[in-house]
């Protein structure tokens, strides 16, 4: 066992484990099995407690934290019974079996109460601002971006491939001529931004899953960069933005195309495209899975992005080593660009984005596999970024947006967070780079894929699940 490797792993200091265990393999465990193996004897079943404590709630004899979790399940402790599991455990299944804890005393009834589901005659408390919720429309199919025109005009997309406008309380019909889109899994048609000269020029860009056919008939997809102009319902004058080489293409559907837009106060715009399920290749800066792009806003590559001159680079790579960035913004305050991305089973994360540097997926994660095995045990490296912030259990944290309206005032230059499985907006408070504080402001409302603050003041969400765009309205 590599105590270096375990500098930030576990779940209870107050952890007691079997004082027996047969022999083990070297095989990868899943971290269920290895609580009921090792640790359910002691603990219980549910992790409730028996010969030994809860592991709950945050009692705990030896700390708390990760570190110090991670320092008892390897040396043990001999005088409360708890044997060395060093050298039993793999790094990474130490890693999985803090997970696991974590996601079992998230569910546990010690946990504050989750916000009450709010409706239209339902005023919602929060720290610094009530509000109520209002439906904007439900006559949308799974929404996934939302954003604003100069003349308070929301843009709209719909997964199946359609976008639309809202404006004075009238949904547009799908406008024609849109790119056609693999809609198959997690593909679709993602993000709708505007130019930010767009009242000169007219330019809407869009992300979506392009899908190709060759000539075996085998369909791939991968995620595209357009921009056009919409007339008189139509999407016109259509210009590729990014479009990578059929080799960089994977099968249709499947998972992780990451796909957000956010354009700079510079007008370069800046887009996401994630590891499309193949773990290493966001460490692969020959290929565009896993990264963040950066280019002029008519598709030509700056001359200073970080890789531009590194030999089989894709010079459009920005930053690496992400696994699905589903939320991206500029913080107006400073210009700092921060994104969120899924993690796995745990290690939602959100970054400060900056150029050249590896964000670390796969070689480095908060979380383990779906079906519970681990995938590393390390959670930090040389030369690797920490998140600013992470989530285990996982959110599934997807859209964000630094709010900065007046309606919310105590709100403002605050981060708006969007999660799909725990359905619930947060705020994050940043100041200087720094992760001051989060709050959940709305839980239970629908699985929020975007949020977004409107000209008017208030904040806007695309909710999946009850098909909806829905606003916060302050209340006093």
């Amino acid at each position: 066992m590599r105590l270096a490797h375990l500098s930030a792993i576990a779940a209870s200091s107050g952890l007691l484990l079997i004082s027996s265990f047969p022999g083990c393999s070297d095989e990868t465990r899943a971290a269920e099995k290895t609580y009921q193996q090792f640790c359910m004897s002691c603990h219980g079943e549910n992790l409730t407690g028996g010969i030994a404590p809860t592991m709950l709630d945050d009692v705990r004899t030896h700390g708390g934290t990760d570190e110090a979790i991670t320092e008892q399940i390897i040396t043990g402790d001999p005088a409360a019974g708890m044997p060395a599991f060093g050298e039993v455990f793999s790094d990474a299944e130490v890693r999985a079996l803090v997970v696991y804890i974590r996601e079992q005393r998230s569910k546990h009834a010690l946990n504050p109460p989750a916000p009450p589901k709010p409706d239209a005659n339902q005023i919602v408390t929060t720290s610094h601002h009530n509000f109520r919720v209002e439906v904007v429309t439900d006559g949308v199919d799974t929404p996934w971006g939302i954003n604003w025109l100069p003349d308070g005009t929301l843009l709209i997309t719909e997964k199946s491939g359609d976008l639309r406008l809202w404006h004075g309380g009238i949904l547009s019909d799908p406008i024609d001529g849109t790119p056609d889109v693999d809609a198959l899994s997690q593909a679709g048609l993602f993000d709708a931004v505007a130019h930010p000269n767009h009242a000169e020029n007219g330019w809407i860009y869009l992300s979506f899953a392009d899908i190709q056919t060759k000539l075996s008939g085998s369909r791939l997809s991968l995620t595209k960069i357009v921009r056009g102009r919409i007339k008189d319902g139509n999407w016109i004058d259509q210009e590729t933005i990014y479009e990578g080489p059929i080799d960089h293409y994977r099968k249709a559907g499947g998972y992780h195309f990451g796909s957000r837009i956010a354009f700079d106060d510079a007008g370069y715009i800046f887009f996401t495209i994630g590891d499309r399920g193949n773990q290493t290749q966001a460490q692969d800066l020959t290929l565009p899975h896993g990264k963040v792009h950066r280019l002029f806003d008519d598709g030509r590559v700056p001359p200073d992005n970080p890789f531009v001159n590194q030999t089989g680079a894709v010079a459009s790579i920005w930053s690496y080593g992400h696994r699905n960035p589903q939320g991206m913004d500029f913080d107006p305050r400073d210009g700092k660009l921060w994104a969120t991305e899924h993690g796995p089973r745990g290690g939602d994360e959100l970054n400060l984005v900056r150029p050249k540097l590896n964000y670390g997926w796969p070689e480095i994660t908060y979380g383990m596999n779906y079906n519970g095995t681990p995938i590393t045990g390390e959670t930090a490296r040389e030369g690797m970024e920490q998140p600013g912030l992470h989530w285990t259990p996982s959110i599934a944290v997807c859209g964000i947006d630094f709010y900065d309206g007046t309606q919310f005032p105590e709100w403002t230059g605050n981060l708006l967070v969007g999660a799909l499985a725990k359905k619930q907006l947060r705020r994050v408070e940043i100041e200087n780079g720094q992760i001051i504080s989060q709050e959940i402001l709305l839980q239970d409302a629908g699985r929020v894929r975007d949020v977004s603050s409107g000209p008017d003041g208030l904040i806007y969400l695309a909710l999946n699940g009850s098909d909806r765009i829905v606003r916060l309205v302050p209340v006093d």
